[in-house]
């Protein structure tokens, strides 16, 4: 059985079912296209910026890469397949997040939306998404 793809707000919300993943990132920026291409078998996400390519690596392969690793992040997906057309979700959760003074990076991609958080606030992260759900779910 395949889900649908959900565009409602409150559907989104009340079926996003946050799920912190293994793992740390980082995110860094790369100048120069040709090298930036050395690290796409280890990338989760690349995207060409003005300023250069932004990628987002294992904050193992970014260290052995020589990006600088200060700052890694937490991936926490949000299972509910969200409509590219869906309006309201990314800024909930930004805001759940922003209220309790906690910085997050949001991705999305085709099926699902992904909210990178210091890895240090993950755990409470995820618990104020879970809350979200929760309360969009009554």
């Amino acid at each position: 059985m395949t889900k649908e793809t959900v565009r409602d707000t409150h559907a989104m919300l009340s079926g996003m079912t946050p799920t912190l993943m293994n793992g740390e990132f980082v995110f860094c920026v790369m100048p120069d296209e040709d090298v930036a291409r050395l690290a796409v078998p280890d990338t989760l996400a690349w995207f060409r910026e003005r300023e250069g390519i932004s990628l987002i690596l294992s904050k193992s392969r970014a260290e052995q890469l020589g990006f600088n690793c200060d700052m890694p992040m937490r991936r926490i997906v949000l299972e509910v397949l969200s409509s590219l057309e869906g309006v309201g979700l990314t800024a909930a959760v930004a805001s759940a997040l922003a209220a309790r003074s906690i910085p997050c990076n949001m991705v999305a991609a085709y099926h699902h939306d992904h909210v990178f958080v210091p890895a240090a606030m993950a755990e409470l992260a995820l618990e104020i998404l879970l809350q979200l759900q929760e309360a969009s779910s009554n």
